[in-house]
């Protein structure tokens, strides 16, 4: 197993942020059931290239995120590639929390640390320590989450309880230099504030091969994958 260059236990609730270089892995493992990570990411050094969810759904004909699919920025390059996960639904689609009022009045004054916080609230705070603010939030992915069909005519979302337990884990090797940004407040279709602490590792990864599952996934993942070495060379 590869040296675990950093590791760090994200309360439920908090937001982290962590630079991972490329060619490096990101793993973030759910220590209790229901766990939610909200993640933004951008390329470290190209400032247009950051997230694109839309694209990355689109290109790969998927409504959710699973391995082996690639995270593409808004110039169709890879930020990052799923190498594996022990799920094969994370959602795309319902964005990150802004409101937690619903969940009752909460303070730092009277809660501490139990304080609740949103994701929005989250990465605002993570954005303000790299320079970033309000305009860099982006459409997200929710690991650890599922939505589904509620089956009537207007197409509504519904959150799947239980998706997620303890132990879960997905992986990402990064394509480029990332920023990422963690917000581990609930899913914001999830009806109780329960939300689970997770682990992220950063550790070396194996340089990819010819058969390498993100690049023969599809034409389009094999295509960010090269784009994304053309915005390096």
């Amino acid at each position: 197993m590869s040296e675990i260059l950093v590791s760090h236990e994200i309360p439920g609730g908090a937001a982290w942020s962590v630079l991972v270089r490329r060619g490096r892995e990101l793993k973030l493992t759910a220590t209790g059931a229901g766990a939610n990570c909200s993640t933004l990411l951008f390329a470290a050094h190209h400032p247009v290239d950051r997230l694109n969810v839309p694209d990355t759904l689109k290109a790969q004909m998927s409504a959710r995120i699973h391995a082996p699919m690639v995270l593409m920025s808004d110039r169709g390059a890879a930020l990052c590639s799923v190498t594996g996960s022990s799920l094969d639904w994370h959602d795309a689609l319902c964005g990150h929390s802004v409101d937690v009022d619903r969940f009752g009045p909460s303070s730092y004054a009277a809660d501490r640390n139990a304080w609740r916080r949103s994701a929005r609230d989250g990465f605002l705070s993570e954005l303000r320590k790299h320079g970033r603010g309000p305009a860099d939030l982006h459409a997200c992915v929710n690991f650890f989450s599922k939505v589904a069909t509620a089956g009537d005519t207007a197409g509504t979302l519904t959150f799947a309880p239980g998706h997620a337990s303890a132990g879960d884990w997905v992986s990402l090797r990064m394509e480029m230099d990332v920023l990422v940004i963690l917000s581990t407040a609930p899913h914001p279709l999830d009806p109780q504030w329960n939300p689970a602490a997770v682990l992220a590792e950063v550790r070396p990864a194996p340089e990819p091969g010819p058969d390498d599952p993100s690049w023969t996934f599809r034409d389009e993942s094999a295509r960010a994958l090269r784009a994304a070495r053309e915005v390096l060379a």
